[in-house]
This record gives C-alpha cells, structure tokens and sequence, in this order.
C-alpha cells in the first residue's frame, strides 16, 4: 500500500546513515517531521539538490569509507557549497573532539558523538531548525523591505505612525506651500525632505540640503545667498549661494533654528518677494526655489524669546509635519535593523546572516534615544565586529531591555498598551501574515482578529 505523502508544512529533515536500523529508528522518531534517509554520499546529494532539507544529519562514518570519516566530511562539504543555509548537525564514534572541531570549522551547525540517544538528538534537531528558521525569517523580511516596505522614495516603514508622516508629504508634494518638519535628531528628517522633493514636480531640479547649525555664523550670509568677487577677503570668485543652486529645485534648510536673526530678516524678504540679493551686490536676481526646512528645537518658545521671528515661522511653517521618534514606530526598530544589516553585511562581512533571538528581543525592547542614526551606527557596528553568522545582543551592545521600563501606571492601561506592543512586534516579524503572528503569539486566530479589532490594528 502506497503511504500518504506528509502535509506540505511540515520541515524536512535528511537522515545520512548507512546502518539500515538506525535508519529505521531515527526516520520514525521525527513524527513531526518529513524525513528523507539516503545511505551514500550520491543518494544524499540528490536529495539535498531535489528535497532541500532543513536540516541534515550526517554520520561521518560512510561507506567507502565507513571506519573514517573521508567521505562524511566529503558530503559536509559538497552540502555547504550547494546549501549552505542548511543545518548540519554531525555524528560520529570516530575521535570524537578532533572530529567534532574539523566538522564545526567546515560549517557544520552542531555535533553528536555515538551511540545515538534518540532524545538527546531530537533536541539538537530541533534547536537547529529553530535557527534555520529564524535565519529564513530574517532573509524573507528583508527581501520583503526591499519590495513592500518602502514609502516616499527611500523611507522604509510598516509603522502606521510613520505611513501617516509619509502620506502627509506625498499630499503637499505638488503644491507650493513651505514646509516644516519637526522631529529629534536621527529621526530622518532630510530622508523625508528628499522623498518631498522626489515625489513633486520640481523632482528634474536640484535638491539642495545645508545645514545652518554646521556653517560659522558670519559664513552662513554667503552660503545661502552667494557673493560677488571681491565682496570679503578670499572672495576670489562670484559664486552663488544655495538658494540659487535650488533654482528649479528644492532647499532643504536643515536645523532652521540657528539662523541668526539679521539673517532671518534676508530670508523673509526672499520668501515674501522671491528674489535675492549676494553679498557685495545690491542686484536683484529672481528665484524660484522652493522652501522645505527641519528642526528639533521648539520655536514656538524661540519666539517667545524673541531668538526666531514669529513672521518668518508662519512663512516657513505653512505644513508642519511631526515626525515620531524611532521608539514610537511600532515595528520599525525591527524592521530598520534588518534592512541595515543587509546592506552592511554584504558591504564588510558577508559571514553575517542575521539576527539572533536574543538580539530581537533586545532590538524591539530599546528605548533608542539616538533613534535612526543610533540603529543604523548599532548595526554597522555589530555587522563588522560579529564573530558568528547571527548578530547578538552584546554584538549590539544593547544593555538588559528589562532594565528600561516605560508606560502607564494604571494596570489596564500598561496592559493594553503591551498587547498592542507585542502584536505589532509579531505582525513586522510575521510581515502581516496572521496564522504566523497567531502560532509565534501562542493564541488562535479567531482570538488574533478579535485582538486586532479591538485595538484597531492592521496586519
């Protein structure tokens, strides 16, 4: 009678063994588990090439050479070239430390001296599936990053926060209104600027970002407005300013704040007239240059204090948009982290796989007061300094996430606002796929869909 094939879900695990009862014994002791069994070097490959194994265990000891281990460090080999995904986990009674070294140093995930304790290397299997799927978890959301996830140009984000940020700017792309953003430094304020610029009509112009914190006070005149030669010491050269340059384009004023205040009053004329004047020249030259700029600090009380100019931040501050820190993103630290580690593992340390369980926990628990910038340099970091294929927390350099405590003191609000934590967390690890969210949150599905309506979540 012709057995039933196995459900389609299940893993597949290929057992590589020449004894035909411990063939028997290990492939009925892996019920949860599609089990292949090849007794050779040739038979293993051709299932490895036609199955793809999750996992393999492999005894060194085969046959033409079933006293040593020649041929299973053969077939170890040729699996890593093929599949070096796969989890390999060894065994062999054959000088048991010095082969399990050998085994680990050619890629092997895990070794196992014989005789074989069924139970003992079920839970080795296992762990090792585990991995391979974390692994696989890992590669599937970034590839979905690189095709899904993407807003606004550049941005990536599945945070609701954030799609509403990125929305708001697509809506005032085409128009001419100025617009602000404001947000703490690293949440990615020039990003945005750019996705403005790129999303409009004045897209074919220059974008052109300065940063009026960076630029010496007494400088910062000629760099926004030019200067004819001869106008100041060194001016060798008529050169205009970034202003022009935006001509057709867009100027992204980064840190708006700091412009001093005579300067302020230049700037307001150009916004109010659309015309400039470079410093040593009484000409007025016409510009058409639209107007986008940033800052962290509040000011609203800069006017009160008489340090920024209450006519100039209505004519800069037609939209404002408010941009949330990284930590309010809900699912974006994950999400961020391992598109970052992609690109920088492949840049300088193509060993590097992923992430490892401990490194996404601590990952979605920080409170990352240096947003952004903070994950990204945490993640470039760790990608150059990883000893292993997954980056932990301490290669992270991410202290405890239970030693930061946030949220409401009253029990059923810290409550609610945990599940809806943890949910989004499952919904970005799963990329909204509700049976996975459902299987790593431990609940049912029906119990999923009522959570998600009652907090008014999306997967």
């Amino acid at each position: 009678m012709t057995q039933s094939a196995p459900p389609a879900s299940l893993p597949k695990l290929l057992v590589v063994e020449d004894d035909a009862g411990l063939q028997a014994q290990l492939k009925w002791a892996y019920e949860d588990f599609e089990v292949f069994v090849a007794g050779d070097r040739a038979s293993a490959l051709a299932l490895l090439r036609s199955e793809a194994p999750d996992v393999v265990t492999l005894d060194l000891g085969l046959p033409p050479d079933p006293d040593g281990t020649s041929e299973g460090f053969a077939v170890l080999d040729e699996i890593m070239a093929l599949k070096p995904d796969t989890k390999v986990v060894v065994a062999s009674g054959h000088g048991a430390r010095d082969s399990a070294l050998q085994a680990i140093a050619r890629g092997a995930y895990d070794f196992y001296q014989k005789p074989v304790d069924i139970d003992t290397l079920g839970l080795i299997v296992r762990r090792a599936l585990h991995l391979h799927r974390l692994e696989e978890e890992n590669r599937r959301l970034a590839g979905k990053v690189e095709k899904d996830e993407k807003v606004l140009g550049r941005l990536i984000t599945a945070a609701p926060e954030m799609v509403r940020v990125a929305r708001t700017i697509e809506r005032v792309a085409n128009t001419s209104v100025s617009v602000m953003l404001l947000g703490a430094s690293g949440t990615g304020k020039e990003l945005l600027a750019r996705g403005l610029h790129e999303s409009s009509g004045r897209a074919r112009g220059a974008f052109v970002a300065i940063n009026c914190a960076a630029i010496p006070e007494n400088l910062l005149e000629s760099e926004l407005f030019g200067h004819e030669k001869g106008a100041f010491t060194g001016a060798i050269k008529t050169t205009p300013g970034k202003i022009e340059q935006a001509a057709g384009g867009t100027l992204f004023l980064d840190e708006v704040g700091d412009i001093p205040l005579q300067l302020q009053v230049k700037l307001l004329r150009f916004l109010q007239e659309r015309v400039i004047e470079r410093v040593g020249s009484r000409q007025s030259i016409p510009v058409d240059t639209r107007i986008v700029c940033a800052t962290h600090q509040d000011l609203e009380a800069m006017i009160a204090d008489g340090r920024f100019r209450e006519d100039l931040y209505y004519r800069l501050a037609e939209i404002v948009v408010r941009i949330p820190s990284l930590a309010e993103r809900s699912g974006d630290p994950t999400l961020l982290a391992k598109a970052f580690l992609t690109r920088y593992a492949q840049e300088m340390n193509p060993r590097v796989r992923g992430f490892s369980a401990d490194a996404l926990a601590a990952i979605d628990a920080w409170h990352w007061p240096g947003n952004v910038r903070e994950l990204e340099n945490r993640v470039k970091r760790a990608a150059i300094m990883a000893d292993e294929k997954l980056v932990s927390a301490a290669d992270l350099d991410l202290a405890d996430p239970d030693a930061h405590v946030t949220g409401a003191l009253n029990l059923k609000a810290a409550r609610e606002q945990a599940d809806r934590k943890v949910i989004r967390h499952a919904l970005a690890r799963s990329e909204g796929n509700i049976s996975s969210t459902a299987k790593m949150l431990g609940i049912s599905r029906p119990t999923l869909y009522d959570l998600l309506k009652q907090y008014d979540l999306q997967s």
